[in-house]
């Protein structure tokens, strides 16, 4: 059993910028991470990815925006945010694929708003 926890979200203005975390309770040297997230009436959507060699993938609509990195160290990754948009408005969540089981966090809520 794997426990994600995420943390970090909030409101934030148009331009703005967050900085979400999530730690999980396991080591997560070997494993590959993601972000995702998922906006009202809207499927789960994948954000960002970081593999255990450290390479990262994106998201077309957050490429140069969006900064996703870990720390081995801490068994945590992170999702630097900036120039936040409206639609970038929802609840983030982290993953991890781990003895065979896929597993989430309880997801950190990002609101974008004036």
């Amino acid at each position: 059993q794997v426990q994600l926890v995420e943390s970090g979200g909030g409101l934030v203005q148009p331009g703005g910028s967050l900085r979400l975390s999530c730690r999980a309770s396991t080591s997560i040297s070997s494993s590959n991470m993601n972000w995702f997230r998922q906006s009202p009436g809207k499927a789960r959507e994948f954000v960002a990815l970081t593999t255990a060699s450290n390479f990262t993938h994106y998201k077309e609509p957050v490429k140069g925006r969006f900064t996703i990195s870990r720390d081995n160290a801490k068994n945590t990754i992170y999702l630097e945010m900036n120039n936040l948009t409206p639609e970038d408005t929802a609840v983030y969540y982290c993953n991890i694929y781990y003895g065979g089981t896929n597993y989430w966090g309880q997801g950190t809520q990002v609101t974008v708003s004036t």
